[in-house]
Order: C-alpha cells, then sequence, then structure tokens
C-alpha cells in the first residue's frame, strides 16, 4: 500500500480513495495480465503493458507536465510501431490524445497557481474565426455523420493548444537545448531505423501479418521508369512512407536552425548536431519520397541564405555562420558518401529514381507535372462538385474516413480531392478556404515579425527554420494536399514549434540582461542589432 502511494503525485497521496482506487486497478491489471499469461496471448498481455505504461505516463505528466510532454512526444512517434504489431488497433490511435489531454489539464493548472506564463498570441483572432467557422462544420447538413465532424475538427484543431505549451516550456536557454536533444536523441533513432529498412526491406520492422489497413503503406515499392531499378520504400517505426518523410521533414529543418544555434552560443552538443543532420540527409534520400527531398534542399538552401543575412555582423560573428554551413554541406556530403560506400545499390537506386522523375531532360520528367499541373487540376476539381459554396461538412474527406465508415456504417458523401485547398473547399466551402489562408498569412506574418526581432543573435537561426517550417507546411505543401498538415506528427511540431518561437526573444532579453554589467541594464536593455 505504501508503495502504490509513493507512485501517486503528491497532491493525490492525501487522499485515502485516490489511493484505494489505484490499488485497485493494479490488482485488476494484475489479475488480467496473469490470465493472458496462462492462455499464451501474448497480444493481450501486450496490452496490458502498454495500459501499465500509460497509466505510469499520466503520473508523470501530474507530478512534472514538462517531462510529460516529453513522454507524449515519445508516444507520439512510437505508437505506430505499436499499431503495426497489435493488429493496427484504434486504442492505441488514440491513446496519444488522452495523454496530451492530460498535458493539457496539468499546464492548465499549473498556469492557475501561477507557475508559468501564458501569452496572446498575435494572430488569435483569425485563428478563433477559422475554429469557429470548423465547429459550425461539424453541423454541416451535406455530412452523412456527426462523426464525420468530430473526427475533422480533432484533425485541424487538438494540437493547437501546445502553441502554449511550447511557450510555457522554453522558459531558459538551458529548456530550450533539453527541448532539441531530446527531439534530435529520437531523430536518431527513428533515422537510424529508417536507414536500415530502406536496406533490408520490408520485413524489417515489420510484422509478418500487417492489418489489412495499413498493409498497402508499409510494403510499398517503387520502380525507376528508365533503369528498372527496383527499391524499398521505408516506413521506419511508422505505419507509412508518408509519415516517415514528414517526419524527416521536420526534423531536417529542427537540425539545421538548432546546429546553427549551436555554433554561434554553445560548444556541448555541437559534434552529436552534425551527426543528426548527416543521417536525416542519409534518411532524406533512402526515403523515397521526391517531394521531402525537394523541399529538404529548398530549406537548405533558403536557411544558408537566410543565415548570412541574419548573422550578427557587428559581433563579427559572421565566419562562425560561415563555418556553420560549410559543417552543414560537409555532414551532408559524409552521410552520403557512407551510404555509397556501404550500400551502393540502395543508394544509386534511389538516384536513378529521383534523376530519371525529377531531370527536365529525362523521357519519364513528371516535374512538371507534380509541381503543377496535377495540384492545379485537383484544386479545380473541387469546384465541380455541387456544394463547393458551403462543402459537405469538415472531416468528410479527411484522414481516418475509413474507420468511421467501418464502425458507424455510412459512407462518407464525397471522395473528395488531393489538393489541400481543393479538400478545404470541398469539407468547408469557399469560406473554410478564405478563413484558412487569412489564418495562415496572421501566423506566417506574426512569426516573421519575431524573426527579424531576432536577427543578428544566436537564436536567429532557431526562429528562421520554425518560421520556414510553418510557412511551408501551411501554404505549398497543404496547397498540393491536406494529408501532411491532418497527419498528427508535423501538426503537433507545428504548434509546438510556434510556441517555442514566440518565447526566444525573452530569452535573448533575458540574456543579455544578465550578460549587461551592473546598471548598463538600465541604459540599453535591449541592442539596437537584436532588433533590427
Amino acid at each position: 500500500m505504501k508503495l502504490v502511494a509513493q507512485a501517486l503525485p503528491a497532491n493525490l497521496r492525501r487522499s485515502p480513495l485516490a489511493v484505494l482506487g489505484f490499488l485497485v486497478l493494479f490488482v485488476v491489471a494484475a489479475y488480467k495480465a496473469a490470465g493472458f499469461v496462462i492462455a499464451d496471448d501474448m497480444t493481450g498481455l501486450a496490452f496490458v503493458g502498454m495500459a501499465f505504461v500509460v497509466c505510469a505516463i499520466v503520473i508523470a505528466i501530474l507530478n512534472d507536465w514538462r517531462k510529460g510532454l516529453y513522454f507524449f512526444l515519445a508516444w507520439l512517434l512510437f505508437e505506430d510501431f505499436a499499431r503495426k504489431y497489435l493488429g493496427n488497433n484504434m486504442v492505441i490511435y488514440f491513446a496519444k490524445d488522452f495523454l496530451l489531454l492530460v498535458v493539457y489539464l496539468s499546464l492548465f493548472v499549473a498556469y492557475r497557481r501561477k507557475e508559468v506564463t501564458g501569452f496572446r498570441p498575435p494572430f488569435l483572432m483569425p485563428l478563433l474565426l477559422f475554429v469557429w467557422f470548423g465547429v459550425l462544420q461539424i453541423f454541416n447538413p451535406g455530412s452523412t455523420h456527426i462523426v464525420y465532424g468530430l473526427l475533422g475538427f480533432k484533425l485541424f484543431f487538438y494540437y493547437v493548444p501546445l502553441l502554449f505549451v511550447g511557450y510555457a516550456l522554453i522558459n531558459s536557454e538551458a529548456e530550450l537545448r533539453r527541448f532539441f536533444f531530446v527531439n534530435l536523441t529520437l531523430a536518431v533513432i527513428i533515422s537510424g531505423l529508417g536507414i536500415a529498412q530502406a536496406i533490408l526491406g520490408h520485413t524489417f520492422l515489420n510484422p509478418p501479418t500487417l492489418a489489412d489497413d495499413i498493409r498497402e503503406l508499409s510494403t510499398l515499392y517503387r520502380v525507376a521508369p528508365i533503369s528498372g531499378l527496383t527499391f524499398y520504400r521505408p516506413t521506419s517505426v511508422f505505419v507509412s512512407t508518408g509519415r516517415f518523410g514528414n517526419f524527416l521533414l521536420v526534423t531536417w529543418l529542427m537540425v539545421f536552425g538548432f546546429a546553427g544555434y549551436l555554433l554561434l552560443r554553445h560548444k556541448r552538443g555541437r559534434t552529436f548536431a552534425f551527426v543528426v543532420l548527416s543521417l536525416t540527409a542519409a534518411a532524406l534520400v533512402l526515403g523515397s519520397s521526391r517531394g521531402v527531398v525537394m523541399w529538404g534542399g529548398g530549406s537548405a538552401l533558403v536557411g544558408s541564405l537566410a543565415f548570412v543575412w541574419g548573422a550578427p555582423w557587428r559581433q563579427r560573428e559572421v565566419v562562425r555562420v560561415l563555418r556553420t554551413l560549410q559543417r552543414a554541406f560537409a555532414g551532408v556530403v559524409v552521410g552520403i558518401a557512407l551510404l555509397f560506400f556501404l550500400f551502393p545499390e540502395a543508394l544509386l537506386s534511389r538516384v536513378a529514381f529521383y534523376s530519371e522523375t525529377l531531370s527536365p531532360s529525362s523521357s519519364a520528367s513528371e516535374l512538371q507535372n507534380r509541381t503543377w499541373d496535377y495540384p492545379v487540376r485537383n484544386f479545380l476539381g473541387a469546384f465541380g462538385y455541387e456544394r463547393w459554396p458551403y462543402g459537405y461538412g469538415i472531416g468528410t474527406t479527411s484522414l481516418g474516413t475509413q474507420y468511421v465508415a467501418r464502425f458507424f456504417h455510412t459512407k462518407p458523401p464525397v471522395i473528395g480531392v488531393e489538393s489541400g485547398f481543393g479538400t478545404l473547399v470541398v469539407e468547408m466551402g469557399i469560406g473554410g478556404l478564405l478563413l484558412w489562408l487569412l489564418m495562415s498569412f496572421a501566423i506566417i506574418l506574426s512569426a516573421w515579425r519575431v524573426v527579424k526581432k531576432l536577427k543578428g543573435t544566436p537564436w536567429f537561426p532557431i526562429g528562421f527554420m520554425i518560421f520556414w517550417y510553418a510557412g511551408v507546411l501551411l501554404i505549398p505543401i497543404t496547397y498540393a494536399g491536406m494529408q501532411p498538415y491532418e497527419d498528427f506528427v508535423p501538426n503537433a511540431y507545428l504548434w509546438l514549434l510556434l510556441g517555442v518561437l514566440f518565447r526566444l526573444p525573452t530569452l535573448a532579453v533575458s540574456a543579455q540582461f544578465a550578460a549587461a554589467p551592473p546598471g548598463a541594464q538600465f541604459q540599453q536593455p535591449f541592442q539596437q542589432s537584436w532588433t533590427r
């Protein structure tokens, strides 16, 4: 009984009912586990084990919401791995949402106790307008079931409060470095496994028998159209190669910005950051996603130019920025070179596919079609639906509609289009698209104002890459398809990183006050070069 009480949060230990309830749950779980062991039901035993893990994470969140956030991120990234081996059970799929709800509640309690700092996002009104419109679209008469609306609302808005979580989390530079080091550590594991799977094939990291819903997603192969080379599209710990590619793009942007910050601000962790950079570059190439490769390469180019522009010229730190870019380029070269010498077939088959389908001079080039013709055709196709002025309801063409159709025996009213902007028109009408654009440009403009404040500081590389990620995801990537935004990995990181971005100026001010001699901070509280 004493051990059970010690496991509970301090505020619950005083309640005998809470301790007794926890003890009853422990006994029931132990009884269930024993039954599964006797019946040799390893799947059931795995679910009991996961239930223990969830309970432990909930307790950790109630004790410290900051640690709980990192537990949530780990679960977010690895839940697909459990789904693959446990028959794509939907209980696992929604477990992360329950954990995040506990994080929200724990943060709210801490805010009421004045233990964390809140803030008002400058784009709050456009965001609330879009949320309000999304609520109305749940009850759109064109929808065949209200569950479609609830699912769509969850996909669009459930992770938005992570904006406030990210802002409250980064209350010091130490917490900022901790946040990135934790995420980079997770990235090393996932990227490394993805590289191994790209080389070994679909039998690695996948069970012998996959659920019908995810079998095709986890066993995709591609063929270079001219050379005929065949290669596997890795999923790593995820159920689909698309989600793995989305994760790699987020990781690439984070590590690119964080490496620049470390070179300008801290020596500790630089080697690790560049190892992650090399590993992510190799995983991007082997990931077999043309869009992710193109966005990764383009983002590196834009980020490099931005780092030079935003370098602290007055502090003569431009040499360090150039050194950062030099090391980043060297890290990419090292990663690709190691692949070439160790696994030439795996690398060259992907290179052949990229060159044969993306080169304008190739007879099998798809560059024009995939970057312009196909997205435009799908966007215009949305206006061929009868209800395009007011839509069929939020969530009616979103990810997961197949599960709603199966469990509630109802079909979505339309198939939809692949264009993300077209999806907004089909689901929420032309008003939904206009409100999305209003919200997106308000976010991008507000983020850019923060980035300009950080110009000339060591935090600029991080700030710019977060701004770039938000702009790329909300406009061009979503224009091509709504799946990346509705995917919980890039969605969660979007709002979480935006919160981090809006917190960075306070770190810059705190750092200058700490570095200034006594009395000097009252004469010039914020260097002019830091606010340009």
